[in-house]
C-alpha cells in the first residue's frame, strides 16, 4: 500500500509542477489553488509512504516520478524537445526508480 501511495504522491508532484507553469506569480487564483492542493497532497502522501519505505528510497522514487512525469508533460503539451539523448536519459531515470523498488526491503 505504501508504494501505491508513493506513486500517487509522485503523480500529484507532476500536477504541482504543471500548475506552477500557470500561476503567474501566484496571481492566477485557479492555478495557484491547484498548485497548493497538489503540493499538499503530494507531500502528505510522501510522508505516509515514508513510514513504511526508507526515506531515502521514498524520496528518490517520489522525485523521480515527478521529474519523469514533468518531462513527459513538457514534451506532450508544451512542445519541449524529445531528442534521443533526452529520451535515453529519461529511460535511465525509470531504470533507477525500478532498481530502488526492487532492492527495497
Amino acid at each position: 500500500m505504501a508504494w501505491l501511495l508513493l506513486v500517487i504522491g509522485g503523480l500529484f508532484e507532476i500536477g504541482f509542477t504543471t500548475c506552477l507553469r500557470y500561476v503567474d506569480g501566484f496571481r492566477n487564483i485557479g492555478w495557484t489553488a491547484g498548485f497548493l492542493a497538489s503540493v499538499a497532497c503530494s507531500m502528505a502522501l510522501l510522508e505516509v509512504a515514508s513510514r513504511s519505505i526508507s526515506m531515502g528510497t521514498a524520496y528518490a522514487v517520489w522525485g523521480g516520478i515527478g521529474a519523469l512525469g514533468t518531462v513527459i508533460v513538457g514534451i506532450a503539451w508544451f512542445g519541449e524537445p524529445a531528442s534521443l539523448p533526452r529520451l535515453l536519459l529519461i529511460l535511465g531515470v525509470v531504470l533507477c526508480i525500478a532498481g530502488l523498488k526492487l532492492t527495497a526491503h
